[in-house]
């Protein structure tokens, strides 16, 4: 589950990165707070399915394919 969560915040950054967005910008195209953006790349926080809907429509992409990026990520080391 643990990896899930951090492929998801990877998945995230990845995103916003390749829009070169800054936290702050998704964190208001999203309508969500720019800490628990920061919290959510860093797989610290669960986000609830309507907070992945958010961040998929901020990107303009389908939800499945916000999610289908998470499958691809590799396994990185949280420590």
């Amino acid at each position: 589950m643990n990896q899930l969560i951090d492929n998801f915040g990877s998945a995230v950054r990845h995103f916003r990165k390749s829009h070169g967005w800054s936290q702050e910008l998704l964190a208001e195209k999203a309508d969500l707070n720019r800490s628990y953006l920061g919290e959510l790349e860093r797989g610290h926080v669960i986000p609830s399915l309507a907070t992945a809907a958010k961040l998929a429509s901020a990107f303009e992409v389908q939800l499945s394919g916000l999610l289908a990026h998470c499958e691809k990520q590799p396994a990185r080391d949280v420590g």
